[in-house]
Formats: C-alpha cells, sequence, structure tokens
C-alpha cells in the first residue's frame, strides 16, 4: 500500500490551551465552538465545593494554591497559554487580585495566563468601553461585586439584570437570556456584557449584536478570545467587533 497521498500527512499540528474550570463547569461544547481547528483544549478543574452559587463559591473556586495545581496537572501536554475560566472567581476580590490569580498560575509553570474578568477589562481598553450594561445569573451581592470591579478598572455599570441562580446556570434558556440582555440595553451603554462561562451564550451574540447595533461580549467568547490573541492566532464565532482587535 502506497503511503504517499495526503490523508496520511496529518494530523494537523496541535497548539494547546489549558483551561482551569470551576468543578460545575457544562459548557464544553460551547467553548469548542469558539476554537480554531488547530487548536486543542486540555481542561483541568477546581475541587467540588458542596456550595451554591454565591460570593461563597466565588471565593472557594479561585483560590490560588487549587489554580496552581490545575495549571500542573495540564502542563504535560504544552499548552501555550493557560486560562483561568471563570467570572466570578476573577472579579470576586479587585483588580489586584485578578493579577494575582494570573501571577499564580505562571507561578506554578503557565508559559502565559488569561483570566475571564481580566479578558473583559482587556476587551473594554480595546473597544474603549467606558459606560456597559451587565446581566448576570448571580444573586445581587455578586452582581454588585461585578459592578465594583469594572468601576475600579474604569468601566461603568448603566444598567443591570440579574437571575438570581444559585445552580443550574447551563440550563438557563436562549430566549430568557436574550430577553435579559435585551432589557438591559440602554442608550447610553457602549456594550452588553454576559457574565458567567456557566451560562450558554453563542448563538445569541451575532443576532442581538444586528439587533441593538453594539458589542454583546460574553464570557466564554472574551477568554478563548484573550488566548487566540496570546498565540497570534485570529478570533473565531461570533462577536464581529472583536475580531480585529488582535
Amino acid at each position: 500500500m502506497e503511503l504517499n497521498i495526503p490523508e496520511f500527512e496529518g494530523p494537523l499540528a496541535q497548539r494547546g490551551v489549558g483551561v482551569i474550570a470551576p468543578f460545575d463547569l457544562a459548557l464544553e461544547r460551547e467553548l469548542w465552538r469558539w476554537t480554531p481547528l488547530e487548536v486543542s483544549l486540555h481542561l483541568a478543574r477546581t475541587p467540588y465545593e458542596p456550595v451554591p452559587v454565591s460570593r461563597a463559591m466565588a471565593e472557594l473556586v479561585s483560590d490560588r494554591r487549587h489554580l496552581m495545581a490545575a495549571t500542573r496537572d495540564v502542563l504535560h501536554v504544552e499548552p501555550e497559554v493557560v486560562a483561568y475560566l471563570c467570572t466570578s472567581g476573577s472579579f470576586i476580590k479587585g483588580v489586584a487580585y485578578e493579577k494575582e490569580l494570573r501571577d499564580a498560575i505562571c507561578e506554578a509553570g503557565a508559559p502565559c495566563a488569561v483570566t475571564t474578568s481580566g479578558a473583559l477589562l482587556e476587551a473594554a481598553r480595546e473597544l474603549n468601553l467606558t459606560k456597559i450594561s451587565v446581566i448576570t445569573p448571580y444573586d445581587e451581592e455578586l452582581t454588585y461585586l461585578l459592578h465594583s470591579f469594572l468601576a475600579e478598572a474604569g468601566t461603568e455599570v448603566v444598567r443591570s439584570t440579574h437571575l438570581g441562580l444559585g445552580g443550574g446556570i447551563w440550563k438557563v434558556n436562549y430566549r430568557t437570556i436574550a430577553e435579559h440582555i435585551i432589557g438591559a440595553d440602554t442608550p447610553d451603554a457602549e456594550a452588553i456584557f454576559v457574565s458567567c462561562t456557566n451560562l450558554p451564550t453563542y448563538d445569541l451574540i451575532a443576532p442581538i449584536e444586528r439587533e441593538l447595533g453594539k458589542p454583546v461580549l460574553t464570557a466564554n467568547q472574551l477568554t478563548i478570545w484573550a488566548c487566540l490573541g496570546r498565540m497570534r492566532l485570529p478570533m473565531v464565532g461570533p462577536g464581529k467587533w472583536l475580531r480585529g482587535v488582535f
């Protein structure tokens, strides 16, 4: 049998992204939709914590020791960047702590580190966003901590809505999410941010951006976008305002 045919020249060279996810992540399928063919995602999870989605849970899943251990779990497959895929866990203690988490991931051996909330701040800078609306699945306390995080970085929240969920966030249907995104819009909001990496948003972004005429930024979108930027790879998937940034 002759092997000098293209089918035997593969596989395509793989480039890796390490992903540290909270124990309750249920949207791996959505993550892969943001990922170009040559990029593989290598997931590790933080330890299970028997608490509802809340400030307490965000603090538990953002323990730097857990992030360092999870980083070491994925290093053997040589990821080019390691991402902490959790919005609340990366904004819970403010801007300085978000940097501490990235530093901890690098201290554990990652060549480069990204967090979801850090990616949000990066997008706000790149798109010159000073006023945004937000939608979260959290309770009021956790949602207001997101407001404080954004304010500390110079971005004002002009309107906000939250679902008040303590679990099962991945089960929320698209119609409910779309209604809340549209309801959170206001004329002076330069963009809408949809928080939580466990809230499904992929198929909503393009039609709602067309309807509102402004960026709809979501947690998983921004995390993978920031990773691809560090790998010098173009963004895939919906979100036209982010496409030309890197």
